[in-house]
């Protein structure tokens, strides 16, 4: 395809690279990211992820040899060879990243005489993975390289072996392991190596494929069907650096407010004035904290967007008052689809404008979704942006305080979208091929910028569906899961591999959303659910319902117990949001992001950390009521025994069904509050402190948990100290808010 290099020149931090059938280019952004580039398809990058200028000024120079010339900057270098091919070192010179030389070689080949034969019994036939796409790259697989990434795919933690696609999808099945897509398109991955390590990013938005090793062990590859040969080389020292260094290029979490990491109960079902009021009666009397109550689409009138249906709701603004007055905040879903309605402003204004979606031949493309024949807002329009998100303030004026983006992969009834449909790219018609994995990203940024603009608030946005980036303007959850050991079990890789992926503020819904929990299998999840950042039992009409008092005194005694947990961790879980503005480091963290060079932890599925100082082994097993648990190295204490262990080892503890086994690292320091049943119930509460055994530093963060405030200095930063002689030290880092009344030490 390229042929030889014919000619080269660099031009500051950018090397053009002439070979006899193709230009390409490389541009080293900072010390540890180069953009490898082929316009295949536009001359320039279409970036959705990426926003605004990302260089920074970095001394590069240019060698040449006799096969090859080489870009080294001070953390890496790349030589690059005829053909285009590319291998990258780290400063020590270490090959880290090489293209593949060889042929192709499927692992196994089936004769189509025999893919006939089989397939006569109903049998699906894989043909291993075999990937050729018109835009590609294959590279070299080692043999002890672990690949880690790529969102919420469905499966284990470690993607080694694996192949998967990007195409936002919504598929109603139980999802399994072998599931190909799911609901985001994250084309972001680590590739963790005996010696050293690096990301990826392959910012093409069309349908994309990665095989980690599935087709042949010897190379993995990853192309798409269009667009161009665009992805990023990311190193770093460290796991923790490949994130933060992909963050930097692909923007981090904001400071969510503080009530959204509170307790959320929602339900398809829930579909009526008293229905709400009775749960909101039922969370104080079982004395279950609670921040939020989620309205799904039987709140609309019709499923219309932007309606509220008055024969369920008499009076919606003086119900969400009424809530808000228990401390509880409405969340309301959206979907994308508008529906055809003559007379319906949504629908009338949209095709006044020309803001919806169009065939080929320029009339406004139908599917159906909920309420029937529905259109679709072309999000990829700034002016369509706008024109929604200044519609959010039907929402506001009726004081709902969340929205919750669903159906945006876009979901549609009649089958897919076509891929000629055609939306727009910014300033540019494109259409659904190029635009479908974006449409999810876009939609949410049109709800963060229109919730910010008409409120002053730190918007609160959820969404099924993204693409790399989405995590600067929405939370997400992992889609429509089910009441199922399996997907307990894989809520937690899930969660990790989002958080790896730049998504630090994600969930599942507890208890699962499709077919019937039991008793255990709630336990058990809101003892997962408690450490995730989204905190939401939700579940669908159709299948039994999921509130905690449904099942009896132990449920909600155990319940009640998590939800208390989660709410006097608060503190923490808002310092790691604070932790992960500033570095993207996620909230929820698989123990390979801090032990990489530990081999126990490398394929650890069933164990997270929350932040560095706590570590969860969950029990995901029906009936098991003790677990086996790894330690990494260090000491370690069991959070509710205070018991001491020394970590690089197994142990066997007891987990009944009111235990999740919970580990503290020796000299942490936790922030923790006084129990409430809201956030904001106790006003400017004392910050308790719990010090464990070990000489450490904590920074905790304190600010107004509402607004932009913070940004002009309106947050107070404490750095607290354990000396070796057991005494705590308290340095002000940053001082503009209000104190705390007191701070409470708790010595373990």
């Amino acid at each position: 395809m390229f042929g030889k290099l014919s000619d080269y020149s660099l031009d500051g931090q950018t090397l053009t690279l002439h070979y006899e059938k193709q230009t390409a280019y490389l541009q080293v952004l900072t010390a540890d990211i180069i953009n490898v580039f082929v316009p295949l398809y536009t001359e320039e990058h279409r970036s959705k992820a990426i926003e605004d200028n990302k260089e920074l000024p970095v001394s590069v120079s240019l060698e040449k040899s006799a096969s090859y010339i080489m870009l080294t900057t001070p953390s890496i270098s790349c030589r690059i060879y005829d053909n285009f091919k590319l291998d990258f070192y780290d400063k020590d010179g270490t090959l880290l990243c090489a293209d593949y030389r060889g042929n192709r070689i499927p692992r196994f080949q089936l004769q189509d005489s025999f893919i006939e034969f089989i397939k006569q019994e109903g049998h699906d036939v894989d043909m291993a993975g075999s990937m050729d796409y018109p835009v590609q790259s294959v590279k070299v697989l080692d043999q002890d390289d672990c690949i880690y990434g790529l969102g919420d795919k469905t499966g284990v933690l470690n993607k080694r072996y694996y192949e998967y696609e990007n195409w936002n999808s919504d598929i109603p099945d139980p999802h399994e392991d072998c599931f190909k897509s799911l609901y985001k398109s994250i084309p972001f991955f680590i590739i963790l190596k005996e010696k050293g390590l690096y990301g990826i990013f392959y910012d093409n938005t069309f349908k994309s494929y990665f095989n980690f090793g599935k087709e042949n062990n010897g190379y993995y590859s990853f192309g798409s069907d269009n667009g161009n040969l665009d992805y990023y080389f990311i190193g770093g020292s460290s796991m923790p650096d490949i994130v933060s260094n992909y963050t930097y290029l692909t923007g981090r979490m904001p400071l969510p407010q503080k009530w959204t990491l509170g307790y959320h109960q929602s339900r398809w079902g829930y579909d009526s004035e008293e229905t709400f009021r009775s749960l909101a009666e039922n969370m104080a009397k079982y004395r279950i904290p609670c921040d939020a109550l989620h309205f799904d689409i039987d709140y609309m009138e019709h499923y219309k967007v932007f309606t509220w249906n008055k024969e369920r709701f008499d009076d919606p603004a003086l119900l969400l008052s009424d809530l808000k007055k228990q401390g509880i905040k409405a969340v309301t879903i959206i979907d994308p689809g508008v529906k055809v309605e003559k007379d319906y402003p949504m629908y009338e204004e949209g095709i006044a404008n020309d803001y919806f979606a169009k065939t080929p031949d320029q009339s406004v493309y139908v599917n159906a979704v909920w309420p029937g024949d529905a259109v679709y807002p072309d999000f990829g329009n700034p002016s369509v942006r706008d024109w929604w998100g200044n519609h959010l303030s039907f929402y506001v004026n009726l004081g709902v305080s969340g929205i919750w983006n669903d159906m945006n992969e876009p979901a549609s009834f009649n089958g897919p979208l076509p891929d000629d449909v055609i939306f727009t790219d910014e300033d540019r018609p494109s259409t659904h091929k190029e635009m479908h994995n974006v449409y999810g990203h876009n939609m949410a940024k049109a709800t963060y910028e229109g919730w910010k603009r008409l409120t002053g608030k730190r918007p609160f946005v959820i969404t099924r569906a993204c693409y790399s980036g989405s995590q600067k303007y929405t939370t997400a959850w992992t889609g429509d899961n089910q009441s199922l050991w399996t997907h307990l079990r894989m809520a937690i890789p899930q969660q990790c591999n989002l958080g790896l992926s730049g998504m630090a503020f994600v969930g599942t819904d507890i208890g699962g959303f499709g077919a019937d929990t039991t008793p255990e299998l709630l336990i058990r999840w809101v003892q997962v659910g408690c450490f995730s950042p989204l905190f939401r039992n939700h579940c669908a009409k159709g299948n039994m319902n999921q509130e905690p008092w449904l099942f009896g005194d132990e449920v909600i005694a155990i319940y009640r117990k998590y939800v208390e947990l989660r709410y006097s961790l608060l503190p923490y879980f808002y310092d790691l949001c604070r932790v992960c503005t500033q570095t993207g480091l996620p909230v929820i963290r698989p123990l390979v992001l801090h032990y990489e060079h530990d081999e126990a932890v490398r394929n650890l599925n069933d164990e997270f950390l929350v932040g560095e100082q706590l570590l969860v082994a969950p029990v995901v097993e029906q009936g098991a009521v003790k677990r086996m648990v790894y330690l990494p190295e260090g000491i370690w204490y069991d959070y509710w025994t205070h018991k001491e262990y020394q970590g690089k080892e197994y142990y066997l503890v007891d987990a009944p069904l009111d235990t999740c086994p919970i580990f503290v690292k020796a000299g942490s320091i936790l922030p923790k509050a006084p129990a409430q049943m809201y956030v904001g119930e106790l006003d400017n509460p004392a910050l308790i402190l719990e010090i464990y055994p070990g000489e450490g530093s904590y920074v905790h963060y304190q600010d107004n948990g509402e607004d932009f405030a913070y940004e002009d200095g309106a947050y107070n930063e404490y750095c607290f100290t354990k000396n070796a002689a057991g005494s705590l030290e308290t340095t002000m880092l940053h001082e503009g808010y209000e104190k705390y009344p007191e701070i409470i030490l708790n010595y373990v």
